[in-house]
């Protein structure tokens, strides 16, 4: 294999400790498993609040924590999971823009070199209020300059996520796609009410689609989120849709193959950056080569670790998290083997023991502070 990129052996590889591509890896592969493009938020994360907040009155959180957010979301899930992940992202060039570049390419390992810092523009800011496992978020933020921040040319990587906007296309995924890379796409909600495939012009370049079941619905007319699975396979060779507490659901028309895996219930806390983190499971398992059902189970148990944690970049687990909860489940008592054999594919990819402390630190509460240490 040749030689690895500085920033891996300086901090990625410290992060993930195992790389789920190791059999995969060749002479002359792209430099990056991932390429992202999108806005870094500072999230500022209040939790343990009793309730909503109340019109008129001053609420006080038992718990607060400062990360990167949004296109950072992604980008750390795919970074804790061991992906060689490189991003292209407009940063402010204030304190929050110094601290998310910082924590995105020291902390976890991911390649800024297609990034900028803008001149003159301030870092977009989410406050995020997490209660009774749910959440109000309030941002603030301006447009970056046109130019910014998708290069011409993106960088080689075996695959790139890309969030698609309804009725406009995004030059460079065309360009990577054409230079081998695997597009996996997801899509927000569509303000105008349209829901026309065709608005989603960059589909073709896709591999994979992977809405949630109203937007699958919605999208394809069909009365049932497995059928619209089905439906959106003549757009798109894999079709996944998530279903929520039912799990989720996929479809590969180029195999024929279809598969559904159950939701792992679990004590939700906050929401927040699951979706990314589901997305992240499942670009891992595809390029890793992994059965579709693998693939599905491996989204949905690293998107359910995430909800039990507070906030987007911080929820996202490590293999320590996935370790440790593969560990705790075979030692719960009278647990149904069937559904312990839906994950034995972690036998062979978690070690007995990781030498580094989990739960792990991943926040500061104010930017500019440092603890103990």
């Amino acid at each position: 294999m040749g030689e690895e990129p500085e920033h891996l052996t300086r901090a990625g590889h410290r992060q993930a400790q195992i790389d789920p591509l190791a059999a995969r890896r060749a002479p002359g592969d792209p430099p990056w498993d991932v390429y992202l493009t999108g806005t870094v938020f500072l999230d500022i994360i209040f939790t343990g609040l009793a309730s909503a907040p109340v019109r008129g009155t001053e609420s006080w959180a038992r718990g607060m924590g400062s990360s990167p957010g949004g296109v950072a979301n992604m980008a750390s899930a795919l970074a804790r999971l061991g992906l060689r992940t490189s991003l292209a992202a407009a940063f402010g060039d204030d304190h929050y823009g110094e601290y998310c570049w910082d924590a995105l390419e020291q902390g976890e390992g991911i390649d800024l070199t297609p990034s900028r810092t803008v001149p003159g523009w301030h870092s977009p800011v989410t406050v995020s209020m997490a209660y009774e496992g749910e959440r109000t978020m309030v941002s603030h933020g301006h447009e970056p300059p046109p130019e910014e921040p998708a290069p011409d040319c993106p960088p080689r990587a075996r695959a790139a996520v890309a969030s698609l906007t309804p009725g406009r296309r995004a030059p460079w995924i065309a360009q990577a796609a054409r230079g081998g890379t695997r597009i996996f796409a997801d899509v927000g909600w569509d303000e105008t009410g349209a829901w026309d495939l065709a608005g989603l012009s960059d589909l073709e370049h896709c591999e994979a689609f992977l809405p949630n079941a109203e937007e699958a619905k919605r999208y394809t007319g069909a009365d049932c989120p497995r059928l619209a699975a089905h439906a959106l396979t003549a757009y798109v060779p894999v079709a996944v849709v998530t279903l929520g507490s039912e799990g989720a659901y996929a479809v590969d028309r180029r195999t024929g193959e279809a598969a559904e895996v159950p939701a792992i219930a679990v004590e939700a806390l906050d929401p927040t950056g699951a979706g990314d983190v589901f997305v992240a499971g499942f670009v891992t398992g595809s390029l890793a080569g992994w059965p579709l059902a693998d693939r599905l189970a491996f989204a949905g148990l690293t998107a359910a670790l995430s909800v039990q944690e507070f906030g987007g970049s911080l929820s996202a687990p490590g293999w320590s998290e996935i370790g440790a909860w593969w560990r705790r489940v075979q030692s719960v008592p009278a647990q149904d083997p069937m559904a312990l054999q839906r994950y034995a594919f972690l036998d062979h990819l978690v070690p007995e023991e990781l030498d580094r402390p989990w739960p792990l630190r991943r926040a500061v509460p104010t930017i500019g502070f440092r603890g103990p240490g």
